[in-house]
């Protein structure tokens, strides 16, 4: 899969990213789970996040890297976990196409999957998500951006005629 598949952007501010962690959390608020495993990298801001608004102080990872920026490439597993998932809630911060969720559901098949964000092709993989993304959209994390300057529109235009 390439960049080239994503039509569209959405970017998510760290305020947007907590208050749509915190509404996830409310519907969780009545489980208990033993501890959290955050796929990484996605998965460790909103783990951490969860865990802080469940009060679950036992966090683990399970590592796997299937993207370079935007291009999707083959799955490379370099941490898994030794249990079932039985009790634990796996986080991640997305599932896109399943592919990852997929290799995770295999490792963890007891495990209570959430993600914030879910597209169509991954949704039916989680147990549960926050909002829905159209397929064709490039989410844009917090993690990934920066706050740069940007020049007034009338000095560009000067300078462009200068």
């Amino acid at each position: 899969m390439s960049s080239e598949r994503y039509h569209q952007h959405f970017t998510i501010s760290w305020d947007q990213l907590h208050r749509d962690v915190r509404q996830l959390c409310h519907q969780m608020i009545e489980r208990d789970f033993k501890g959290i495993v955050a796929i990484t990298r996605g998965g460790l801001i909103p783990a951490a996040l969860i865990a802080r608004e469940l009060n679950i102080r036992l966090i683990d990872t399970v590592c796997i890297k299937s993207y370079d920026h935007m291009d999707q490439g083959g799955l490379n597993i370099m941490k898994g976990v030794e249990h079932d998932g039985e009790g634990w809630l796996l986080v991640d911060d997305l599932v896109d196409t399943g592919k990852t969720a997929r290799a995770v559901r295999e490792m963890l098949p007891k495990a209570h999957f959430v993600t914030i964000y879910a597209k169509p092709e991954g949704r039916p993989l989680v147990d549960q998500y926050l909002t829905e993304v159209a397929q064709q959209c490039w989410i844009q994390f917090p993690w990934d951006m920066g706050i740069a300057y940007v020049e007034p529109l009338v000095d560009q235009v000067k300078r462009n005629y200068d």
